[in-house]
Parts: C-alpha cells; structure tokens; sequence
C-alpha cells in the first residue's frame, strides 16, 4: 500500500513528466505492435502473391488462426538465441550499432502530427529534424560493418553508406520542394497547406510529383529494401553488414529496419498526399463523419505505402551497384534540382494552382 501512495505522490510531483512519458508510450507501444506484424503481413502478401501459403501454423491456444501467432513466436525464439560477439571486433561499438538503427526511428515520430494537434512535440523546425534523425540510421550500419571485424560484413557496410549518401541528398531535396510550397518547416503546417476545396487535387503530390516519386524510392533504398538491398545481397556477401550478428543484437536490426519503413511511408503520406486530410472535397463530406478528416486517413495511406515496399520485394530483381549509383546521382539529383526552381518560380509568381 505504501508503494502505490508513494507512486501516486511521485506522480503528482512530476505530472508533465509522466505525461510526456506517457505519451511516448503510446506512441512506441503500438508501433513496435505494428513493426512486429508488418513482417507478418509481407510474408502472407508474398507468399500469396508467389502463390504459396506464408505462415499458417502458430497461433494461440491450440488453434492456428492464419498464423497469426508468428511475429510472437520469432521475437521469443530471438530472445533466447545466445549473443555471440566474433573474436577481434570492437565490443562497445558491435552493441552500440543495432540500437544507433532503431533509436533514430523511434526518435523520430517525437514530431510527427498523427491528426491535428495531436503531436508529442509541435516544434517548428520539425522537418529539419526529421532530415537530421533519418540520417543518422547510416551510422548505425557503418560501425556493425566496422565493428564486427569481418570482411563481407565491412563490404556490405561500405555499400550501404555510399548508397545512403546518396540517396539522401536526393530526399534531402525533395524536402526543400515541399518546404518552398509550404512555406514552412512544421510538419502540421504543411499538412494544413495541403487543404483546399480540391480534396487529393489540393495535395502536394500534384505540383511535386517528381519529388513524389523520387522521395519514395529514395526512401527504399535508404532502407536497404529490394530492388535496391545490395548491402545485403545474399548471393554475393552472405547478409551484408549484419552478418555477425545473432539473437536480440540481429532483432533489433531487424526491428529498425521495418520501423524505418512504416517510418518512410507515414512522411511520405504527410508530406505529399495530404496526411490526415480527407481525399473528398469539402461539399462531399458534409455529416459524413468517415469521409471527413481524420486520423484514419493517414492510416490509410500508410498502409498503401508500406503494402508498396512488398510489392516492390516480390516483383523487381535487384539492381546491379552501378546501376544503383546511377540512378541516385545522374537522374535523382539533376530531376530535384531542376524541380525545386520551377516550384520556387510558381511561389515566386503566385501560381499556387494546387491551393
């Protein structure tokens, strides 16, 4: 009883903190829930779409229930498998790695908007931060290359950062695209110039869709999804920079690297479609709840970003790595760069025909 009267005193002398605290909770509680299904959900999409069953065995008590009990199972499976640390590699930075992955993708949803004013942090230079979270991920796959002393690890690591680099600098400039059309760093704000009578021909992704489209393939290759997984390609360096790496050390890769992709899908959707806003123009939607604004929106364009990433892995081959370097600094960057003045000339103009 003293325990809990001493608990409840803690929480009345730091209210703001456990506020914040809870707010943090529910915000990497339901998408680590999330994270751990959407493995779930591209096996039983690949493997229908390659005509096979995908997982269908491990479900609760006794019943199967489409496999549904899968993700649960590998992450208890992960959890008891031994950590072992390869003779000759730096130990502080081989642990340090998996969680400088993860770490940047939780961090960064402290200043996504999930409807409006419904924010952990309304900071106005929440697109800066976003940029300089997202960049820091590559860090975490240059020192588990490094650090593991192994030589197809360190391959697969220096592959990755020069694909990163430069596919960031090309989702570098389509965010400046969006913030020249905005006129703003705040991730709300941004929503909110997307609103207009037009519904979705109000949103971003009609006078930026090259920067659309560059940004999220920009976004694939940033996480080392197929086509562009050449930092783990199985049939020319093992697993890539990760390859070392056993137990909850390798699940914590793995864990950032589909939180990055529900990461990337839910900015995309923000930035460029609308977030939250309703696809229907205003006079549609008047009584209908459903079709009005809302929360469920930006769900919903998440979810059709991220079944995009799967689609993606069972369809294309993988690129060759030239082919790869290509495509980010001969066609990504030039494209950007040309298009981030012609928005500015229509800013400039006041030819804002999306508002």
């Amino acid at each position: 009883m003293e325990t809990i009267l001493n608990f409840w005193n803690w929480l009345g002398e730091n209210f703001i903190l456990a506020q914040i605290l809870i707010k943090i909770m529910a915000i990497t509680l339901p998408l680590m829930g999330l994270v751990a299904y959407f493995t779930y959900a591209e096996r039983k999409i690949i493997g229908h779409m390659q005509v096979r069953m995908g997982p269908n065995r491990v479900g609760f008590f006794g019943y199967p229930l489409w496999g549904l009990g899968q993700p649960i199972a590998d992450a208890v499976k992960l959890m008891f498998k031994e950590i072992v640390i390869p003779t000759g590699a730096n130990k502080f930075l081989f642990l340090l790695a998996p969680m400088l992955t993860l770490g940047p993708a939780l961090a960064a949803w402290a200043v996504f908007p999930f409807d409006e004013g419904l924010v952990l942090a309304d900071i106005n230079a929440g697109l800066l931060y976003i940029i300089a979270l997202t960049s820091v991920g590559v860090y975490g796959v240059i020192i588990a290359g490094w650090a593991s002393n192994s030589k197809y690890a360190f391959l697969g690591a220096m592959r990755s950062a020069a694909q990163i680099v430069s596919y960031e600098i090309a989702m570098g400039f389509a965010l400046v695209g969006v913030l020249v059309a905005s006129g703003s760093l705040n991730l709300g704000d941004i929503v909110m110039a997307q609103q207009g009578e037009g519904g979705l021909f109000s949103w971003f992704w009609l006078p930026l869709l090259p920067l659309f489209v560059i940004y999220f393939i920009s976004g694939v290759a940033e996480t080392n999804r197929a086509p562009f997984d050449v930092a783990e390609g199985e049939s020319e360096i093992v697993a890539g920079f990760h390859v070392e790496y056993s137990g909850m050390a390798f699940a914590v890769f793995f864990l950032g690297e589909y939180a990055n992709m529900i990461l990337i899908s839910a900015l995309t959707a923000l930035m460029f479609l609308g977030g939250w806003l309703s696809p229907f123009p205003a006079s549609w939607v008047d009584g209908v709840w459903l079709l009005g604004d809302g929360f469920h929106w930006l769900v919903l364009k998440t979810l059709i970003f991220g079944f995009l990433y799967l689609w993606f892995r069972a369809t294309f081959p993988r690129y060759r790595y030239d082919q790869i370097m290509r495509l980010g600094w001969k066609v990504f960057i030039p494209i950007t760069i040309v298009w981030i003045l012609v928005v500015a000339l229509m800013v400039l103009g006041d030819v804002l025909w999306w508002a």
